[in-house]
């Protein structure tokens, strides 16, 4: 009884404009500790513990101290931060200035750096240009060169269209040209991104993942491909692989074996960084279901030419040369002067931020990161300054025009798959704040997974009143879990909150890192007491 009062009084420190609870406020504090260390919550359960409903802000806030201030946590560090949209008043902080890695909660930077500077309507234009114009009979003597600008959107991943449409926007504005042939090669440049293909910050293990996919200004199919594993019908065989994409450039050395009808099913992937060759090792049951399993492609710019290519000539425009591709620090062959076919448009920025923020995939924001840096490159800026410092620069620029705490947002790159990424609670909810206001502001909401109904959200905090309601961005590396958006209590006040939790290695049974994040926002939404 005394330890749950002395972590009150400890736990009061931390938010030093926090009301002080009263002595009845710290007797339903105790009874909720109880309560707390009491509860058990299943596995699959996604739910807040059920605890006595909260008639005051004190008590509100006497909960949330009571939760980060658990002894479990004590090898932990958390950051949270509440604040009325209404007022600006601070509901509740703890640690709110203290520098945490917020994973993919920097994709929110990111989506309103973009929305910001480039507003919700920009589309990206990428040129289709050739060394010639095609003459009377509609061919090019000559090549054809797609300079790339980071548009994301070519990709059948995820919608029901096949793999050839993702070529469409480039191979229709071939044909609007009217080329019929092209006696060169067909070249996809790259080298408008002039950074490594892998972010900074990011760890060796990401490079084989889908979510480490190499950054490209040309991208395809989110730069990784699938391979379809399906079991021999016996025991012994080796299991049969084929690619779901085609033209990858990547060789597999399959060494999956069928096993017994009750054996385990396990695939390993793996693809040394530099080569192209996928060692797929594991097995499948005898009679088991197929199993697909992703694999990054490197150089993906020479993934797009290949397909191109050969979409082209599913539409009868032959190409003589080779499909190749250009990337930095290899030198453009893009440049001004050539002739221009035409250009592909991507969809309007609002729906682009939408795209990467819901699902939160790494590859695509970090397209857009680069594409707001490139775009700020000229004549004065220094030789050497890469996409991902253009972008951190411009992401600065951003900040300090809003009168956002700069110093407390320490980036590397946009997704938020570096390690090195910090941010404070404090300065994420004061740019949630800024976005309420700002003229992007119906499409940043709009971007933001919802609890319980889709993106990242979709299967968190159902059947709590934060399903439908709360809107955040979500954001999990090992050891870093966070929470960040918008939410309107029961008694009708919207708040932004940022709730962010590192370096937590162990959890009660039954109980997942996620719950620890989320049960502040469902404790937010269901919120109904006094505030004065």
């Amino acid at each position: 009884m005394c330890s749950g009062v002395a972590s009150v009084r400890r736990a009061r420190s931390f938010g030093s404009r926090m009301p002080t609870p009263s002595r009845l406020t710290i007797v339903c504090v105790l009874a909720l500790v109880v309560g707390l260390q009491s509860v058990r919550v299943p596995a699959a359960e996604t739910t807040a513990p059920t605890l006595p409903e909260l008639r005051t802000l004190g008590e509100l806030q006497a909960r949330l101290y009571t939760h980060v201030g658990q002894p479990r946590f004590a090898p932990a560090l958390w950051g949270v931060k509440v604040v009325s949209l209404a007022s600006g008043r601070v509901w509740f902080e703890h640690d709110a200035r203290r520098l945490l890695s917020p994973a993919s909660n920097t994709k929110l930077y990111t989506g309103a750096l973009a929305l910001d500077v480039l507003g919700g309507d920009h589309v990206i234009r990428t040129p289709v240009l050739a060394t010639v114009r095609p003459d009377a009979a509609g061919t090019v003597a000559g090549d054809v060169i797609v300079w790339g600008r980071g548009d994301p959107g070519w990709k059948s991943r995820g919608s029901d269209r096949d793999f050839w449409s993702a070529f469409a926007p480039v191979v229709e504005a071939i044909e609007r040209a009217g080329v019929k042939r092209i006696t060169g090669d067909l070249v996809a440049d790259a080298t408008w991104f002039q950074s490594l293909p892998n972010g900074a910050g990011w760890t060796a293990d990401d490079l084989n993942d889908y979510y480490g996919a190499e950054v490209s200004a040309i991208s395809l199919e989110q730069n990784y491909a699938g391979l379809r594993v399906t079991p021999a019908s016996a025991a012994g065989q080796p299991c049969l692989v084929e690619w779901l994409q085609p033209h990858t450039g990547l060789t597999v050395e399959n060494r999956v074996v069928t096993g017994a009808a009750d054996a385990a099913r396990r695939i390993t992937p793996v693809r040394v960084t530099g080569e192209t060759t996928v060692y797929l090792s594991g097995g499948l049951p005898a009679g088991g279901k197929p199993e697909v399993v992703d694999v990054t492609v490197p150089r993906p710019a020479a993934w797009y030419a290949a397909g191109l290519k050969a979409a082209l000539a599913r539409k009868g425009i032959a190409v003589e040369g080779l499909p190749r591709a250009v990337r930095w620090p290899e030198a453009p062959v893009a440049r001004p002067g050539l002739a221009v076919l035409g250009e592909a448009v991507s969809a309007p920025m609002r729906d682009l931020v939408h795209g990467f923020m819901k699902p939160s995939q790494n590859l695509e924001t970090d397209l857009i990161f680069g594409h707001v840096a490139e775009l700020s490159r000229n004549d004065a800026t220094p030789a050497g300054r890469t996409t991902e410092e253009l972008g951190v620069a411009e992401l600065r620029a951003f900040l300090q025009r809003e009168k956002l705490p700069v110093d407390e947002v320490k980036f590397e790159e946009g997704s938020g798959l570096s390690r090195n990424n910090l941010t404070t609670a404090n300065a994420t909810v004061a740019l949630l704040v800024a976005m309420a206001r700002h003229r992007a502001a119906a499409d940043f909401e709009r971007s933001l997974p919802v609890a319980g109904v889709d993106g990242s959200l979709r299967t968190r905090m159902k059947g709590t009143p934060a399903e439908g309601n709360v809107r955040a961005k979500t954001g999990t590396l090992r050891y870093a879990n966070s929470l960040a958006g918008y939410v309107t209590t029961a008694g009708g006040e919207r708040l932004a909150f940022c709730v962010m939790l590192n370096r937590n290695s162990g959890q009660p049974p039954g109980r997942n890192v996620r719950e620890e994040v989320d049960d502040v926002a469902v404790w937010l939404a269901a919120f109904a007491g006094r505030i004065d």
